[in-house]
């Protein structure tokens, strides 16, 4: 039986990449063959091979970049694939070109962004595709409003893995300086503009007033790092807000938070939140993109107006 080739472009590691290890995994665990073609060098090569999958790392740069396009069209002539599964935007398009140059393969796109299509470009190839995977209904919406008819639509929500705290996770905050006793607010995301970390430093202002010993801990990395410590010192708030960086001990970390707020103004689903919610922890988040279909406001946690 021909396999499931899921392609992948991206470098870094963020949830999206976890999505991409999470169902070619739980593919190869139903028996459905999966082969995983990924960035050479890329944070998910190194995780999918530890987790004994079958990987093609590629030379992927950014979108329609040609020798990733004539690589990845050289392995759907060798593997002969059922189906191509593009996980992210670059991935859709160099699919389409190298399923193209290697005769007709059926390609279905992933769509975990709420951003819009906005080009006719964009709109295009997501247009070219068999079917489009929608993560919530929200990007569903968009995704219509760009012109994809939602019979070509498919909803299948993210999820993530029964989660097991370890141990650690308080000595793990002390070494961030996180007193024992403090009520700790947490947050994983990367350092991005829609991750909206500027409002929630700003509520965490607000917050000192009211509960003078709580500790904000947000552990992620990007581009904005530099302008959230000058946000965090503007407001004097340097004893009391962690940027933790980017951590792979989230499965201690997290059940020692005491709250767990995203603070997004654009998000697909947000599986920082289902991570939360799977260790017990009460969550808050924004009412942005499919959060509400996550999180229902007053049972299973507190939904709040976006940038509020």
């Amino acid at each position: 039986m021909s396999a499931i080739l899921h392609v992948d472009t991206a470098a870094s590691w963020r949830g999206g990449q976890n999505q991409v290890l999470l169902t070619a995994s739980g593919m190869a665990g139903r028996g459905v063959a999966s082969l995983v073609a990924c960035r050479a060098g890329g944070a998910l090569e190194a995780r999918a091979r530890g987790a004994g999958l079958d990987v093609r790392p590629l030379p992927f740069r950014g979108d329609l970049w040609p020798p990733a396009i004539w690589a990845l069209a050289r392995l759907l002539r060798r593997e002969r694939p059922r189906a191509l599964l593009l996980h992210d935007p670059h991935a859709v398009s160099a699919g389409l070109l190298a399923a193209r140059l290697a005769g007709r393969t059926r390609s279905v796109a992933v769509r975990r962004v709420d951003f819009p299509l906005r080009s006719a470009f964009s709109r295009g190839k997501y247009a070219a595709c068999a079917r489009v995977i929608v993560v919530s209904r929200a990007i569903g919406a968009i995704v219509e409003r760009g012109g994809i008819p939602p019979e070509r639509l498919r909803l299948v929500y993210e999820g993530v893995p029964d989660r097991v705290a370890r141990a650690g996770g308080r000595e793990a905050l002390a070494r961030l300086g996180v007193p024992e006793t403090a009520p700790v607010i947490g947050n994983v995301a990367a350092l991005t503009d829609h991750k909206d970390h500027a409002t929630l430093v700003d509520a965490m202002a607000l917050l000192r007033h009211r509960l003078p010993e709580a500790r904000l801990v947000i552990a992620g990395e990007g581009e904005l790092r530099p302008v959230l410590e000058r946000r965090v010192q503007e407001h004097g708030l340097s004893d009391r807000v962690v940027l933790a960086g980017f951590r792979r001990d989230l499965d201690s970390l997290l059940p020692a938070f005491s709250v767990f707020c995203l603070s997004s103004r654009l998000e697909g689903l947000g599986t920082s939140l289902l991570d939360a919610m799977a260790f017990g922890l009460p969550v808050v988040a924004t009412a942005a993109g499919g959060i509400p279909e996550a999180v229902e406001d007053g049972v299973t946690g507190r939904v709040v107006p976006v940038r509020d």
